[in-house]
Order: structure tokens, then sequence, then C-alpha cells
């Protein structure tokens, strides 16, 4: 038996559970719930503040060992993550339930609810899926001079150890992609390897005040193209992509184009762009901002430029950010029942996304958006619908959200739309876990995909005292 499923392995923490929470498991039908991860868990537990100057609590040390044992646990056997339901009335008999989510469902996030339900195997959103438009006869800037550019770094870190072109074409071959001369002009001088610093942080340093921000040696350069930018479903099917008119950078989640070369030191990751709008430049210099995931920001216009003014303050522009394409108020629209006649107000033939969220008006139909072309995600709060089955007239949706209540309709009235990618219930934490699984499982059996499965830990805490 897997030390997950052996109830030794739960007592301590189930102990903890109880004193923290006895009141509530009292309760007929009573529950705590919580989720567990290998890098963390978030659980009702109480946290008790020590006093200024003093040791850690005892009962924090041993909600932490309690918590490290089942995460130790959750890792030998192999799984990601794991929910938990545990009822434990006052006779002491605990009953535990563990949700493995398993390949088809997003792991949750700091509850005990599933996250997005993954319909078709690899499908991602939209976003993701765009590819970069073709710029042809796009050029390097006028700034761009690759010896001038090899001549003021051999100037400013004369002893860096360069690359031999061997090792760029190495890069270059892992890559799948020939680097622009400027980048190849770069490497000729450093190629970066701490190695060669022999530990000294200041000859590293030298190198980054020399470009302007930290530069990745060969081995570590990088395509960003889409799949380099992490997403959850819920929130990637809300995003929209897409660039304004006369702007330098595309306003994309990533390009095969973009070939990542160095770091701000703040998580952004620095490009050079070899696909360009027509008012950029070939091998152009871009940052990807760590706190979005579409569109990236111009950094200078060549990596000459950048070199010759490596304290530049800030972003020479922020028009490859998708947030300011035109249209875009049109393409995502979030409403709040706060004003009459909104719906009817956001069909548009670019809407891509609605989403009806804290709802505070009557409730509204979908008739003015059935048919809008583009409209590919939903997302709808509790008490937004006036009739959860005008979802069918919305033929292309591929992510929907919803309450409990509207997915039981369409899926009790068999009108579960057939195109969905993905799927999320919007459920509040409080809801029963034990219930939103149960109408999760249904869903995913729609689409024949791996259902969330459920084992029962139980065993004998003893009455409580």
């Amino acid at each position: 038996m897997s030390a997950l499923h052996d109830f030794a392995t739960w007592e301590p923490l189930l102990r903890i559970l109880r004193g923290d929470h006895a009141a509530a498991l009292a309760e007929p039908g009573g529950y705590v719930a919580g989720s567990f991860d290998r890098h963390g868990y978030s659980l009702p537990l109480r946290w008790r503040t020590p006093q200024p100057g003093g040791a850690t609590p005892p009962e924090n040390r041993a909600q932490l060992e309690a918590a490290e044992r089942v995460r130790g646990a959750i890792a030998g056997a192999g799984i990601e993550a794991l929910a938990l339901v545990a009822e434990i009335p006052p006779c002491g008999r605990a009953v535990l339930r563990l949700f493995d989510h398993g390949a088809a469902v997003e792991s949750p996030l700091g509850n005990a609810h599933p996250g997005a339900l993954l319909l078709v195997e690899g499908a991602v959103p939209e976003p993701w899926r765009r590819l970069p438009e073709a710029v042809p006869g796009a050029g390097p800037a006028p700034s761009a001079d690759p010896a001038l550019l090899e001549r003021t770094l051999r100037e400013r870190i004369p002893d860096a150890i360069g690359a031999t072109e061997e090792e760029i074409a190495a890069a270059e071959a892992r890559l799948g992609v020939a680097l622009p001369e400027e980048v190849r002009a770069l490497y000729r001088v450093t190629r970066a390897r701490w190695e060669d610093w022999d530990g000294d942080f200041d000859a590293g340093q030298r190198v980054d005040d020399a470009v302007g921000f930290e530069l990745f040696h060969l081995d570590r350069l990088a395509i960003a193209d889409a799949s380099s930018r992490s997403f959850r479903w819920g929130t990637a099917a809300t995003e929209a992509a897409g660039t304004a008119p006369g702007a330098a950078v595309q306003g994309l989640v990533g390009s095969p184009g973009w070939i990542v070369i160095g770091d701000t030191g703040g998580g952004g990751r620095v490009a050079v762009d070899l696909t360009p709008r027509p008012r950029g430049h070939h091998g152009q210099v871009i940052v990807l901002a760590p706190e979005r995931s579409v569109g990236a920001d111009l950094l200078a216009e060549s990596l000459t430029d950048q070199v010759l003014h490596p304290d530049r303050d800030g972003y020479a522009g922020r028009d490859g950010y998708a947030g300011r394409m035109p249209g875009r108020a049109r393409a995502v629209v979030r409403l709040h029942g706060e004003r009459p006649g909104e719906v009817e107000a956001a069909a548009h033939p670019d809407l891509e996304v609605l989403t009806l969220g804290g709802w505070r008006g009557d409730r509204v139909s979908l008739a003015p958006v059935a048919g809008l072309p583009r409209l590919r995600t939903l997302c709808a709060g509790p008490g937004a619908l006036a009739d959860p089955l005008e979802i069918a007239r919305l033929t292309g949706l591929e992510f929907l959200e919803l309450p409990p209540e509207e997915w039981r309709a369409l899926l009790d009235a068999g009108a579960v739309p057939r195109g969905l990618s993905a799927a999320e219930i919007l459920a509040h934490t409080d809801r029963d876990p034990r219930a939103v699984v149960g109408l999760a499982n249904e869903l995913l059996a729609l689409r024949h995909r791996p259902l969330i499965t459920e084992t029962v830990v139980d065993g004998e805490l003893g009455p409580l005292r």
C-alpha cells in the first residue's frame, strides 16, 4: 500500500484539523477540505502568531511536520497534486476522501475544487495558436552595425572570452534559426559563461553592464514561441491577441522568431525579434514582461542601439502589448449587470470573450450575441443568465465557465456545446468539493476523457475529549 493511502500518513494532520474545526466537523455532514501539491498546500489550519522575539509555537511546528509528511507521500506516489475532503465526527471515525485530478484536469489553485477540464487532448486557447504575420522585406534598423557593436564591446570588456564560430554555429543548429549578424558579433566578443570568470562576480557584472541587460550564454538561448508562456485555461481563454496599426512588435503570445538572449534582472526575457511589424526592424530588441501573457515591449531598434545606450530609462515603447490593440474593447468585454442593455451593446462582430461576472442586474438573454463569428469564450457567474440553454446557440465556443446549476441544466438537456476544448465549474470555496467533482466527471465522461479518481482512507482518531 502506498504511503499516501496509509492512514498513519494522514493521522497527525487530521488530528490538527479536528482540533481547529471541531464544531464544524461535529455538524451533520460537516467536513473540511483542502489541496496539496509538491510545492505547498492549502488547508484551513490556524497559524499561531509567535511572540516578539519568541520561538516558533509548537503548534506551528507540528502543522508543518504533518504537512511535510503528506507532501513526501505525494511525491513518492508520483502525483502532482490532489484535493481532499475529511469527515471527522465526534466519535473519531475519520473518513478522508482523496481526489487525484489526473491528466485531464488542471490542478486546483488554493482550494479543493478542480481547475479547468481539458476536454480535448493537447488543445490550447486561441491566442496560443496565433502565428506571426509575414512581413516581406523587413530589414535591420539603420542603427544596426555589427562592426561598431563588436568594437564597442571589445573596448568595454577587453578581457572577455568570445565564442568560436563553431560554438555559434552549434547554437544556430540547436535553435534551428540563423542568428542575426549583431547577435553573432555580440557572442564573438563574449560567450558570457560563468566558468570564464572564475567566480569573479564583478567580471560577469561588467558584461551585463556593457550590453545593458543580463546576457545569457549560448547554451541558454531559446525560442520564445507560444509554448514558452505557460497558461491556465481559465485565464488564457479570456485573453486576446492582436497588433495595433503601425506597431513595431506583433502582439502575440510568442513567435518562432523571438530569440531570447538575456534577462532584465527582474524576470523579463530579452529577445531579438526576427518577425517584426512593418514599422519595426529585423533584429530589434524586445522584452517579454513576466506579468503578461500576450505581447512584448520594444527595448531598442537594434542591438547596436541597445549597447550604445545601455542605461536607457525604460522601454522604447509598449506598442507590442496586445492590451493596446485597436478594437480590444470590442474583443474582450467584461460586464457586471450595472446598466440595462449591456449585452446588446457588446454584440459586435469582433467580440471574442464575454464575461458576465459579479452580476448585480437582472438576468440576461444571450440572444444578442448568438451567431457572432468570433465569440469563443463565455464566462457567466451566478445569477447572470436567464436561460442557460441559450448557450447552445453560441456555436463557436471553445471555453465555457459556469456555476454548477447552469452546468446541470446543460447536462440534463444534452446541450453541452460539442466544440468546447475546455470547461470550468465556477464554484465558491464553500461548495462541497464532492458534488463539484461529480459534476466535473460527468463533463469529462461526455468527451471520454480521464476522470477524477477518488480514494477513501479511513481510520480511528478516538473520541474528542
